[in-house]
C-alpha cells in the first residue's frame, strides 16, 4: 500500500518509553476489541500477557508491552459511524483479523501462557521463517504468538 499522504512536514517521531495515553505529541497506534463482558476479557489480559490497566470502566484500556488494547462491549450504530454495529466474533471457524505477539522464546511463553490458562488452538508449528501458534481470548478471537526464526 503506498502512502498518499502530501504534506511535506516530517512527523513527530517518539522515542520509545515516551509512549502515553491520551499522546502529548503524533499518535499511537491501539487495538479495539469489542467483547461482551469488559471484565472479563480485562482479566484475560491481565492474568496471560501481565498487561497494566490504564483505564478501568467501559471502555477499559489495558497497556500490554508496547501496545495498548481498548476493551469495550458492542452496539449500534452512533452518530460517527451510523451504518457499523460492533459485536463480538459470530463464527469461531472465520476471522478477518487477529493481534500478533512476535516473542524471543515461544515455547517458554507457550508453556507459561498455558500454566496462566490461555487456551491454544495448537502447539507452536514450525513453518519456513518462524513458529507460531494461536491463542484464543475469552470472546473468540484469535492472537498470534509467534517466534522469528533466523535466516
Amino acid at each position: 500500500m503506498r502512502n498518499t499522504n502530501t504534506k511535506k512536514e516530517a512527523p513527530t517521531i517518539i522515542k520509545r518509553g515516551e509512549y502515553q495515553i491520551p499522546p502529548k505529541e503524533g499518535f499511537i497506534l491501539t487495538h479495539f476489541l469489542t467483547v461482551a463482558d469488559v471484565k472479563r476479557s480485562a482479566e484475560f489480559y491481565l492474568r496471560i500477557l501481565e498487561g497494566n490497566v490504564v483505564r478501568e470502566g467501559e471502555p477499559t484500556i489495558i497497556q500490554i508491552a508496547n501496545s495498548w488494547i481498548i476493551l469495550n462491549v458492542g452496539g449500534g450504530p452512533t452518530d460517527d459511524k451510523p451504518t457499523v454495529t460492533l459485536r463480538t466474533p459470530q463464527n469461531p471457524s472465520e476471522a478477518s483479523n487477529f493481534m500478533n505477539i512476535r516473542v524471543v522464546d515461544i515455547l517458554s511463553c507457550y508453556e507459561e501462557w498455558r500454566k496462566r490458562g490461555a487456551e491454544f488452538l495448537t502447539e507452536p508449528k514450525d513453518h519456513r521463517f518462524e513458529i507460531r501458534c494461536y491463542m484464543r481470548d475469552p470472546d473468540g478471537y484469535i492472537i498470534e504468538v509467534g517466534q522469528s526464526k533466523n535466516g
